[in-house]
């Protein structure tokens, strides 16, 4: 399903559960959107079997639970094996996030944590054992997101 085949109760639906998926049920939903509370579960099965919902995730403050260091490291992948090496990367201990890019030299990005410098250069040396060349390393101050605009329907 695509962007066009989205109606605008599968938009207001997901504008609600990008703002808070944890605190919100079927019922809060249905109140917000004015559909019943059967409707918004089928549509959420829904959109959670085609693909457009692909989890529930918890956003962590990585500093206040110990890990000091928040790091995204810019990397390089051969076209032909970047995504089996998207995958292998999730394996290595302290990396929380991949994301495989379209264009660019840089065409991989890895987020990871750690507690120390000597943490963060074990995980830059297991990714480049994959075969990954680490090219750039940014220290995240702060990450914050906020639902997709074109969901709200105000």
């Amino acid at each position: 399903m695509t962007l066009k085949g989205l109606d605008e109760l599968d938009r207001r639906i997901l504008h609600e559960l990008q703002r808070d998926a944890r605190h919100v049920s079927s019922r809060d939903i249905a109140e917000q959107v004015d559909a019943s509370p059967s409707t918004v579960r089928k549509r959420i099965q829904r959109l959670e079997s085609e693909g457009i919902i692909t989890g529930y995730h918890a956003t962590v403050d990585y500093k206040k639970a110990g890990y000091q260091l928040f790091m995204q490291m810019e990397c390089t992948a051969e076209i032909p094996v970047r995504r089996g090496l998207c995958t292998d990367a999730l394996d290595v201990a302290g990396v929380v996030g991949v994301r495989e890019l379209a264009t660019g030299e840089n065409n991989v990005l890895v987020t990871a944590i750690g507690t120390d410098s000597t943490d963060l250069a074990r995980i830059a040396r297991e990714l480049s054992d994959l075969g990954l060349r680490v090219s750039d390393e940014d220290l995240i101050q702060r990450d914050v997101r906020r639902p997709f605009s074109e969901f709200d329907p105000e």
